[in-house]
C-alpha cells in the first residue's frame, strides 16, 4: 500500500474542487446559450454546437488531466488547473459582444457560426476544467483496492456538482442576476478555490 498523498483536510478540498468544477462547467455552458443568442439565436443548432464543444473539450481535458496527474501530483497543481480554467474564461464577456456579431456576419450559416463561436469562447476553459476530475482521482487513490471506490465517489461528487450548477443557474441565477454578474461570480469562486488548494499544498505527503 502506498502512502496517501493527502491529509483528511486535503481530501475534503479535493472533493470540493471536483464538485465546483462540475458546477462551473454546467453554469458556463448554460450561460453560453444566453451569450450566443443575440448573434446566432437560440435554435437547436446553437445548443448542439455548445454541447458538442463542451463534450469535445471535456474529453480532451480528461485525457490531458490523466497524463498530467502522473507528474508529482499535488493540491497546488490542482489549484493551478482550476485557476487556468477561471483565467481563460475571463475573455468570454468581452468577446461575446461585437466580436460575435462580426463572426455571425462572416459565417452566416447558424450551424457553423455558432460552432465557431462556441469554440472561440468556451473550448479552452472547458478543457482545463476537464483536467480536474482525473487529477483529483490520482490525488485520492491510496492503493489498488480502494481505487474503484475513490473514483466512483469522485465522479459522483463532480456529476452532482454539474446537476447543481444546471438547476441553480437555469432555475434561479438567470432570474436574479445579469449574465455577466453570474459568470464573474463563477470565475471568482474558482479563483478562491484555487487559492484554497494552494494553501493546502503543504499538507501533501
Amino acid at each position: 500500500m502506498s502512502a496517501p498523498l493527502l491529509t483528511r483536510a486535503g481530501v475534503a478540498v479535493c472533493y470540493l474542487v471536483a464538485f465546483w468544477s462540475g458546477f462551473f462547467v454546467m453554469g458556463v455552458e448554460l450561460l453560453g446559450g444566453r451569450l450566443l443568442a443575440p448573434s446566432f439565436g437560440s435554435s437547436i443548432y446553437v445548443w448542439g454546437a455548445l454541447i458538442a464543444v463542451f463534450m469535445l473539450a471535456l474529453s480532451l481535458g480528461y485525457l490531458a488531466g490523466g497524463r498530467y496527474s502522473q507528474r508529482n501530483p499535488s493540491l497546488g497543481k490542482l489549484g493551478i488547473l482550476l485557476a487556468l480554467a477561471a483565467a481563460t474564461a475571463l475573455p468570454v464577456l468581452p468577446l461575446s459582444g461585437m466580436p460575435l456579431e462580426n463572426l455571425a456576419i462572416a459565417i452566416p450559416d447558424p450551424r457553423f457560426g455558432s460552432l465557431s463561436a462556441a469554440m472561440l469562447l468556451f473550448f479552452i476553459p472547458t478543457f482545463f476544467s476537464g483536467m480536474v476530475s482525473p487529477y483529483c482521482v490520482r490525488l485520492l487513490v491510496d492503493d489498488e483496492q480502494t481505487s474503484g471506490r475513490r473514483a466512483g465517489q469522485l465522479y459522483f461528487v463532480s456529476t452532482f456538482g454539474s446537476a447543481a450548477g444546471t438547476i441553480l443557474t437555469s432555475f434561479y441565477f438567470v432570474l436574479w442576476f445579469e449574465v455577466n454578474v453570474i459568470l464573474l461570480s463563477l470565475i471568482g469562486t474558482s479563483a478562491l478555490l484555487a487559492v484554497l488548494a494552494g494553501i493546502f499544498r503543504g499538507n501533501n505527503r
